[in-house]
């Protein structure tokens, strides 16, 4: 078997070894507490609305459970010792409450240490399923409600490489499982002597790929992506009956038709692909009977590697096939009519098919639209809503649909998706007879329901409405009020309009509450207390601004506890991630909400209120291009005009000391970084974890740029960083995990940029975090992530007249790489 984790080492090795050994560092001690401060528990609350389920998350795990062997193949990262995937964020804990009372009950029952992931309901909610990963198997364990106690399913080992390797039946008693199939023996033994080379050819088609990451490289990864991948479909009753369905396979899913007599069956086989993930694979769609018969091959797709760079670009034939929600046993698919190139002209860009039980008849088509398919949400026999999209203005549009009559959708949104203050909310399911999620209407069906981010001048104002279908008409039931920011979660009686909502304020961490709208009581369901009250408030005030060319922008400004502005301007660390947009009103709406609770993440920059710095949180970095102009043309000049915009607001306001400002970013904000550092002399250090920065070795797209590098390559050259490496002398500091699965960020990117960079003399310092992933995870990797921006920031922002001297032979080697000429 072929183990990547001890080539991360080497590699991480290779880049220190002429330094000093550098073992894990801790950030001081007011940022060490806030960065294990622990979360709050996760809720899931049955459909009847008669419980709630307190799910206790996972605390940072160590570096030893990221160092376990790891497979990274055909897009996927699998734990070879448990088959299944090898990085979850776990459950530890369920915990069950009853309402409305509130009585909570401890289950009992559950594995020891455990790790506990894909949690639930049954359809008929008197139980729930749960899987547990051991050492060396992925486990499947139900929870009777009832009594509150939990037990396993013997002698099955799940296969979940692909994500939910089971689901409910809608009789509640049986379940589908993809398992590790019996008697498959051990990993296939494999010759460390290749048998010849390794081949690709293309003859004269056109193939674009975007860049993925841990993609199939040879036939060795072959053969094991198939030997880890292959499951067989088993029937499960929940006293621990199995019968295997059909043959094994490469099932990336197999779903049960809402009336539980038929099976639908996803299986990927060969030829696989060396430039491409799985979902691109060859896909086998089959119905197969509960009784384990192959009722009908629904379609056989080839290799998805022809279609177009264009984002909204999808492959011909049949794509998308799930049954019908509302239905016993209909299936539905989509087909593209425009050859899936959303460049060609064509007035009908997909069609909706259905095919119902017993699959013989033609199927019937349900729906063409004009736009891209996007989604379908099932109601009933005389209402579902349809979804579509195109990329190239950010056009949405929904309809109405009448499935029994087929006749033509009627428009009921259309809109620019990044207009974020008409966005109507997401309409609201709830779970029918079946267990199916289906559209919640009134008793005559005409009468749909929305929860909605009610972004707003003032900020996210979440709302619950209801909408009258036949004339469009929306009334308000209720909506957030400040001073709080609360988030309708379900809807517990339509009639009654009882909702369940998470409500939280500045300094009042998220809790769980009945709202009953009539009478405007309140009952609290949970209260978890503020995992930061003993480090001081954390206190946002959300700044709005303006850019030169007029945009709107904002910004979330933090202050040190305690700070007044006669106490002067203060150091300040600067984060963001650029956006794209195609039209500057929507550039400029306001994002997220001034009441919301201050949650920090492993990334966050917010840690350093509490080392005197102001921080400029989530300032918004609008990249616009309007009509024909794409946003990337004018990139940099965008960029530099609101980054100078927010340090004039905070300069205006006498809190941040411009000679004193460093900025940070993950990802496409790493990206960023170092194009402020390239274009600009705003900063005095800067900060970029896990980028790209180097866009010609992304040259089939890039975020939010559908343009290939053929296409525009005085763009993607004016984008890099790394074409203006020569010119950055601000000291900047790169982190890239060795394990990065991100697109396009791979850490060779940070490797090149870095050579580039001390080629021409830069002051650069570049951490290489063993085992991790393009989101850092173990605690050792987050403490020292924190501890080296502390010091670089300390170093060169806080007291940068420091840095005059020059540093000791020990202070310019430890965690970085020294190489003569």
């Amino acid at each position: 078997m072929k183990v990547l984790y001890f080539f991360g080492t080497l590699l991480f090795c290779s880049l220190t070894s002429s330094a000093q050994d550098l073992m894990y560092q801790t950030p001081p001690k007011a940022i060490a507490a806030l960065a294990d401060a622990p979360s709050t528990p996760r809720v899931s609350v049955s459909s009847n609305g008669q419980w709630l389920l307190l799910l206790d998350n996972q605390d940072m795990p160590g570096i030893a459970d990221l160092s376990q062997p790891e497979l990274r193949i055909g897009g996927l990262r699998i734990n070879p010792k448990t088959n299944g995937p090898s990085r979850v964020s776990y459950i530890t804990k369920i915990r069950l409450k009853h309402l409305p009372d509130g009585k909570e009950l401890l289950v009992q029952g559950l594995p020891a240490k455990a790790r506990i992931s894909e949690v639930t309901w049954s359809p008929d909610n008197t139980k729930v399923a749960f899987t547990h990963t051991s050492d060396r198997h992925v486990e499947l364990w139900l929870l009777d409600v009832a009594s509150a106690s939990a037990r396993l399913m013997p002698n099955l080992f799940l296969n979940s490489v692909f994500g939910k390797s089971y689901e409910w039946v809608s009789d509640s008693q049986t379940l589908l499982a993809r398992a590790i199939v019996g008697g498959r023996g051990d990993t296939p033994i494999l010759s460390p002597v290749p048998m010849g080379p390794t081949v690709q050819e293309n003859i004269g088609r056109k193939a674009p790929a975007r860049t993925y990451q841990d993609l199939l490289k040879n036939p060795t990864d072959e053969k094991l992506f198939e030997f880890y991948a292959t499951a067989q479909v088993v029937k499960v009753s929940v006293t621990g009956r199995m019968q295997p369905l059909g043959q094994p396979g490469v099932v990336q899913q197999a779903s049960p038709s809402p009336n539980g007599r038929y099976a639908l069956i996803k299986t990927r086989h060969r030829p696989f692909s060396y430039t491409l993930p799985y979902t691109d694979f060859p896909l086998q769609v089959d119905i197969m009977s509960m009784e384990g018969l192959l009722v009908k091959t629904v379609a056989d797709l080839p290799l998805a590697d022809n279609v177009p760079s264009s984002f909204d670009a999808v492959p011909t034939g049949q794509r998308s096939h799930g049954w019908r929600d509302d239905a016993p046993s209909t299936l539905y698919w989509v087909e593209a009519q425009d050859g899936g190139d959303p460049k060609a002209t064509a007035p009908v860009r997909d069609k909706i098919f259905a095919l119902a039980a017993p699959f013989e008849t033609e199927p019937q088509e349900v729906a063409a639209l004009p736009l891209r398919f996007r989604d379908i949400i099932w109601g009933n026999a005389n209402l579902a809503l349809v979804e579509g999209y195109r990329w190239a203005d950010r056009k949405e549009m929904t309809w109405t649909l009448n499935p029994t009559t087929k006749t033509a959708p009627v428009v009921l949104f259309d809109r620019s998706s990044q207009d974020t203050y008409t966005a109507p909310g997401t309409p609201y399911t709830q779970r029918n007879v079946t267990g199916n999620e289906v559209l919640a209407t009134d008793a005559k069906g005409e009468t749909l329901y929305f929860i909605g981010t009610g972004a707003s001048p003032e900020g996210d104002r979440p709302f619950v409405d209801e909408l009258d279908v036949a004339t469009k008409k929306s009334t308000r039931w209720w909506r957030s009020e400040a001073p709080y920011y609360e988030v309708p979660v379900t809807i517990l009686d339509l009639n009654k309009r009882h909702l369940i909502t998470r409500r939280e304020s500045q300094q009042e961490a998220p809790n769980y509450y009945l709202r009953e709208v009539k009478s405007a009581k309140l009952t609290p369901l949970t209260k978890f207390e503020n995992p930061y009250a003993s480090v001081g408030n954390l206190t946002k005030q959300v700044l709005k601004y303006k850019r030169a060319d007029g945009v709107d922008l904002t910004a979330n400004l933090y202050l040190p506890y305690g700070y007044k502005k006669e106490n002067g301007p203060l150091p300040t660390l600067m984060e963001a991630y650029p956006v794209e947009f195609k039209n500057k009103a929507n550039a400029g709406q306001v994002k997220g909400s001034p009441y919301a609770f201050t949650r920090l993440s492993w990334g966050s920059p917010i840690y350093w209120v509490t080392q005197g710095y102001a921080v400029l949180q989530a300032t918004s970095i609008p990249i616009v291009g309007e009509g024909s102009k794409e946003p990337n043309d004018t990139y940099v000049e965008q960029l530099t005009a609101s980054a100078k915009a927010a340090i004039d607001e905070g300069a205006r306001l006498g809190v941040v000391d411009r000679k004193r400002v460093a900025v940070m970013g993950h990802s496409y904000g790493a990206f960023m970084t170092a194009n402020l550092l390239a274009h600009t002399d705003l900063f005095r250090a800067g900060i970029a974890r896990s980028g790209a920065y180097n866009r010609t070795l992304t040259p089939f797209g890039f975020q939010a740029e559908e343009r290939t590098y053929w296409e525009a390559p005085e763009v993607y050259n004016a984008m890099s960083p790394f074409t203006y490496a020569d010119k950055i002398k601000t000291p900047l500091l790169l982190i890239h995990g060795e394990a990065d699965n991100n697109s396009g960020t791979f850490p060779l990117q940070s490797e090149r940029f870095y050579n580039a960079l001390k080629g021409h003399g830069a002051t650069v310092r570049y951490v290489v975090l063993p085992f991790e992933a393009h989101g850092y995870a173990a605690r050792e990797s987050v403490m020292h992530t924190l501890w080296e921006m502390n010091t670089w920031l300390d170093k060169y922002v806080k007291t940068p007249a420091a840095t005059a001297a020059p540093a000791t032979p020990d202070q310019s080697a430890v965690g970085t790489k020294t190489e003569g000429n």
